[in-house]
């Protein structure tokens, strides 16, 4: 007898042109590439006192973004058997037969070979280097080896997430700079609170597809305690661009005020737990990372922005 798998696989539905560029599209995980080339853009603009040229823009971007694509595509190919158990994710193309594992593995494929092509030929080689690392290691050293191996796996996988500024950087410059890891470590430090916060509401979900994430693998207290302490690192760590005069007072203002929320949830969350309350922390945690590195661009161009207030 087959699984269900198997029967998902070998029995894709014929659908219309318009509905199966829908599946494609799906499998590429859009919202979280999205996060991902807006961090890298960001990363681009502070790389430099003045404006990003346009082919570094749009190129690097382009190619940043089809890597992370085709990252997500073959998470998804690797993990089509939790996929399939869990309720978050079993809506997904392959999971419900709109895609067979051939497609989706020679849609991936295509996507970063292109993605390499445009970074190596139109880019840089350095930019391309470290976006096919980060690629190797989302899609097979954190989906195929960490994720089912220990209950840090968010932690240790959080380096290829978190590489996507120092990607932009160097698409702009060349080069990796102190400035630029430190973007690398703020998304690092905020990986822990923002996927724990979804473990935490997943947990029986996680469980079941035999993932050892850290709510089923040492209780609820003890994540929700580790995220309470990543999210105040998180904060020391986001208040560092103004140290070293990176940014300035704007940005030192808004995240003040980012972190301040951002912990009063992490204590809420330790102190009187409710899955509601772990899927609003995960909520704002998305919010969070974009509004903070909005507000270091907005800091960066702050003489521009304010010439356009006094005209």
């Amino acid at each position: 007898m087959k699984t269900r798998i198997e029967t998902a696989a070998a029995q894709v539905a014929p659908t219309s042109i318009g509905a199966q560029l829908a599946q494609y599209y799906a499998l590429t995980k859009p919202r979280v590439v999205s996060l991902i080339m807006f961090t890298a853009i960001v990363g681009m603009f502070l790389s430099t006192p003045g404006m990003v040229s346009l082919d570094a823009l749009l190129l690097g971007t382009v190619g940043i973004g089809l890597s992370a694509a085709s990252g997500a595509a073959i998470n998804q190919i690797l993990d089509m058997r939790a996929d399939t158990i869990m309720a978050r994710t079993r809506a997904r193309p392959l999971p419900r037969g709109q895609l067979g594992i051939p497609q989706a593995l020679g849609f991936a494929v295509a996507l970063a070979a292109v993605s390499m092509m445009i970074l190596t030929l139109w880019v840089n080689p350095l930019t391309a280097l470290l976006t096919f690392a980060s690629l190797i290691g989302y899609a097979v050293v954190y989906t195929v080896y960490l994720k089912h191996w220990t209950p840090q796996n968010i932690v240790i996988g959080g380096a290829a997430g978190a590489a996507p500024p120092v990607l932009g950087w160097a698409a702009v410059t060349g080069e990796v700079t102190a400035d630029s890891l430190l973007l690398f470590l703020i998304i690092f430090c905020w990986t822990p609170p923002h996927f724990w916060a979804l473990a935490l509401y997943r947990r029986r979900e996680y469980a079941q597809a035999g993932i050892p994430m850290l709510p089923v693998t040492h209780g609820e207290e003890f994540t929700r305690l580790h995220i309470l302490f990543y999210t105040a690192l998180l904060a020391g760590v986001s208040f560092m661009p103004f140290a070293t005069h990176m940014s300035g007072w704007i940005y030192l203002v808004g995240a003040a005020l980012l972190n301040a929320h951002f912990i009063g949830l992490a204590v809420c969350l330790y102190r009187c737990y409710s899955d509601a309350l772990a899927r609003r922390t995960f909520g704002y945690s998305i919010q969070y990372l974009a509004m903070l590195f909005a507000l270091m661009l907005v800091d960066h161009y702050r003489e521009f922005f304010a010439l356009l207030v006094i005209d």
